[in-house]
């Protein structure tokens, strides 16, 4: 364990530096769209595919991945998803049709997810003093590539075209891989009877029905702004129902369903993870189109009043993970929640028409809220998730990440229609004001039975 203290600095960078992959390259590819039609003379909805994929591809993939990191070992998934990512990262700029530029995209998508799980999983098993702080390093780093990745994407594109967001991952993937290789502790050894034997009980059926719902059930939510897909949705949730079906039976489910019944905090977590996504990307999808379109605002601009936002998420993000060590998560989930309640209520009265400073500290207020809370869900899914699984469950607490984003582009799409307007932009505050109401009650019945023992022992 000395170790373990002596090292901490590398080893969270060799995570971190690998985590944020997936947030880096959902983010760039916006500004590399225009490049990529142009090349391949595509219409914009065909070319669209290199973000839905991206998306669907990850929700699928996290708690996969996660799975096979907790049967085989999470070092090697850790390391073995870089190696994805670099082949993705040197294949896609030779890619001379757009199918082979999606399946490269797909497995730059897949190795970045099964990067994330492994990367929670040994988080958890290697560092156990000042966990918190360690999960805000990750917060920090994912944070930061989601706010400038479209500026590092931007940048990149200028010297070197659509294929240079492509290149930008190669420095990321070698201190990744290089100091996991040396940081990271063996995998505990199995013999190689033990390992086929986990492969064969691998549950193979269960997967291909999760993936095949989470496929047809997201591609309906990412149709719905358009021509809504409700056929493709009546498939999604029939396999899931198969799904649910295969996992109360099997000897060893992909997925035991159950647990959401006996973990009922960790199923909590993950619906406030929805919740706390949805808030988020409703402001990071709608924000700058309104800034651009209404106030008519450069990119340069709008870019600068969205840091307002993220770059006091990334701030509060180090502080949260101090304060969630000292005070554990309950409190932080409180009051985190409650602070997108105030943030939601003044952007809603007071955000049309005011002046760019106080834009600015509106768009603080939500920021603070959002980093308090993307800090204490992951801190509190870790505590609360069975440590055997703890890479499915992570997987798991991602995909649920994609969700609310999916979610927040049908309720922008929604609201906005035909026009982005200021008063779309007051309704946008009141999708707000209900999200954080849900969040906070849903924060206060997670934290009941911490109340009740404090109650119990002050009697």
């Amino acid at each position: 364990m000395l170790l373990m203290k002596k090292n901490r600095a590398l080893f969270l960078t060799a995570v971190a530096s690998g985590t944020m992959l997936n947030p880096l390259n959902s983010s760039m590819i916006a500004l590399a769209l225009h490049s990529i039609q142009k090349d391949f003379q595509l219409s914009f909805t065909t070319v669209s595919w290199l973000i839905s994929s991206f998306y669907l591809a990850s929700a699928v993939a996290q708690p996969v991945t996660g799975k096979i990191a907790d049967i085989f070992g999470r070092k090697k998934t850790f390391l073995f998803g870089l190696v994805l990512v670099a082949l993705s990262a040197f294949g896609a700029p030779l890619s001379s049709t757009f199918l082979m530029l999606l399946v490269m995209r797909m497995i730059q998508s897949i190795g970045s997810s099964a990067i994330y799980p492994s990367g929670m999983a040994l988080i958890r098993d290697n560092i156990k003093d000042l966990q918190a702080s360690a999960l805000a390093v990750l917060s920090i780093f994912a944070s930061a590539m989601v706010a400038l990745g479209p500026t590092i994407g931007g940048f990149s594109i200028v010297y070197g075209g659509w294929p240079a967001i492509f290149w930008v991952n190669i420095p990321f993937i070698i201190i990744s891989f290089l100091l996991g290789l040396y940081i990271f502790p063996k995998d505990v050894k199995q013999d190689i009877a033990h390992r086929k034997e986990l492969f064969f009980n691998l549950d193979f059926l269960g997967i291909i029905f999760f993936a095949g719902g989470m496929v047809f059930f997201l591609s309906f939510l990412l149709s719905f702004e358009a021509n809504a897909n409700y056929l493709s949705g009546m498939v999604g949730i029939l396999l899931f129902a198969l799904f649910a079906w295969r996992e109360l039976r099997v000897k060893e489910p992909f997925i035991d369903i159950r647990i959401f019944k006996s973990h009922s905090k960790l199923s909590m977590v993950y619906v406030q993870f929805i919740f706390l996504n949805i808030f988020f990307y409703c402001l990071f999808f709608g924000l700058p189109s309104y800034f651009q379109e209404v106030l008519g605002l450069s990119v340069e601009q709008s870019g600068l009043l969205m840091l307002f936002m993220s770059g006091i998420s990334i701030i509060i993000s180090s502080i949260s993970g101090k304060w969630i060590d000292r005070a554990g998560v309950y409190q932080p989930i409180m009051i985190g929640s409650f602070i997108s309640i105030i943030g939601a209520l003044i952007f809603t009265l007071f955000f049309v028409d005011a002046s760019y400073l106080v834009i600015g500290i509106i768009l603080s207020i939500l920021g603070l809220s959002y980093g308090i809370g993307n800090v204490v869900l992951q801190v509190a899914m870790l505590k609360e998730s069975p440590k055997e699984i703890i890479g499915t469950t992570s997987g798991l607490f991602q995909t649920c990440r994609y969700l609310g984003s999916i979610l927040s582009s049908i309720i922008l799409g929604l609201i906005f229609g035909a026009e982005i307007s200021a008063n779309n932009m007051k309704i946008i505050g009141g999708v707000l004001i209900i999200t954080g109401i849900i969040s906070f009650f849903m924060s206060l019945w997670f934290s009941r039975g911490r109340m009740k023992l404090e109650k119990l022992k002050n009697t």
